[in-house]
């Protein structure tokens, strides 16, 4: 460890001599590295310096120290690594293919902060007394979120949520066992269509790759604007805009939140708008706009496709007292097509449990939905609704009873 601290201080001593920028000049900084370490390899042979046990993993360390994010670096590199979070310095843990598991690294309190200093640098974003959570993005496309004392007990609670793109379209997921062909094929067919998909389950469950997917199918002619309160959607199509939130100043101003930037997308001459889950009060505009005629996606967590449209019906009446459910209930009834809800299963492996139509009726506060596919003994099998507007589907050169057809899935 002391001799990796003395190459690390070498290093860090020639960036600044030579005034290199480790995020942008890596290959002289990889060139940088190996030099030290070779040089104090050969050192260390005529005594007086500890050795390095291994030169390459020596390499490794130094770099992810100076340019990465140190021992959380190999982590972040590791494909199979979903999710890191720290609940105290002393304990580090790692989502493996959907399974959590305890690391044996440990860090110190002030590597922690330093991390997430480092971590915040790019996204320009901050966390204080005054402001003790955060999200930013990574330069990698993770998502970052820190509580800081005295909001958490004792120490900085971090979680750093990797975007891991194992599926761009639907026929990916339909590979890893996500879905079955059949219901790939129909929502496929459903997005092109126009129809409004809702997307749900838990934390962790796929709901954004669920919606990267679901996107790969709009059809290639229209524009989407995406909303989001951290960049994570990666909408693989020519014509995107993107926006996401923006957290107040030290003075308290200047806050975009999620609700405003659904307001403006309207303004930016939309095909398709896609929000990247909806939590609070914005969802009240996003079925306004649905409504109005424009096709849309989001997520929203739920347990399952029932709980995520009573859940559309309880979120818009944050917005203010003179919104009440007998404007709420019917408006999620026709704005809402299809929900897909998706679970994380005990074996780490996600899938879609359930995909029901809403045909647009209400009784009451209860809105009628129609099984399209559902889970019977494990098994993901056609169920007796059908989806609503035939019409767009027959526009968009689908017969519907042909999508359905078979049930043998």
């Amino acid at each position: 460890m002391d001799a990796l601290r003395t190459v690390e201080d070498e290093v860090r001593e020639l960036i600044r001599r030579r005034q290199l920028d480790p995020s942008r000049e890596a290959e002289q900084l990889q060139v940088l590295v190996r030099e030290v370490v070779d040089d104090y390899d050969q050192r260390s042979l005529h005594g007086g310096l500890a050795p390095l046990s291994d030169l390459a993993e020596a390499t490794r360390s130094v770099m992810d120290a100076v340019a990465g994010f140190g021992p959380l670096q190999q982590y972040l590199d590791d494909p199979a690594v979903e999710e890191v979070w720290i609940n105290d310095p002393s304990r580090v843990f790692i989502a493996r293919h959907g399974v959590a598991e305890l690391t044996n690294t440990i860090l110190s309190a002030d590597m922690v902060r330093d991390l997430v200093e480092r971590m915040l640098r790019s996204s320009g974003r901050r966390v204080d007394l005054s402001s003790p959570f955060v999200d930013a993005a990574l330069p990698d496309g993770s998502r970052l979120h820190v509580a800081i004392p005295d909001v958490t007990r004792d120490h900085w609670a971090v979680n750093i949520r990797k975007f891991v793109v194992r599926a761009e379209h639907l026929d990916d997921l339909v590979q890893l066992g996500t879905m079955t062909q059949p219901v790939a094929r129909f929502l496929s067919a459903a997005v092109a269509s126009g129809l409004n998909v809702l997307v749900s389950g838990g934390t962790q469950a796929g709901k954004t790759t669920m919606l990267n997917c679901l996107a790969a199918a709009i059809p290639g002619t229209e524009r989407v604007v995406t909303c989001e309160e951290v960049f994570e959607l990666k909408v693989p199509l020519r014509d995107v805009a993107s926006m996401q939130c923006r957290q107040p100043s030290l003075e308290g101003t200047g806050e975009i939140p999620l609700r405003r930037l659904v307001k403006e997308a309207l303004r930016m001459r939309p095909s398709r708008l896609i929000v990247g889950e909806v939590r609070q009060e914005e969802s009240l505009d996003l079925l306004i706009a649905l409504n109005s005629g424009l096709p849309g996606m989001c997520t929203v967590h739920a347990n399952s496709a029932r709980e995520a449209i009573t859940k559309m019906c309880t979120l818009p009446l944050l917005a203010g007292a003179n919104v009440n459910s007998r404007f709420v209930v019917p408006t999620v009834a026709s704005s809402i097509d299809v929900v897909v809800h998706v679970a994380l299963e005990r074996d780490g492996r996600r899938r879609v449990r359930e995909v029901v139509a809403v045909p647009g009726r209400a009784e009451g506060d209860v809105i009628e939905t129609a099984e399209l596919f559902t889970t019977r003994e494990g098994r993901l099998v056609r169920g007796d609704g059908f989806p609503p507007h035939h019409d767009r589907f027959a526009r968009a050169g689908y017969d519907v009873a042909e999508l359905l057809n078979g049930d043998e899935l």
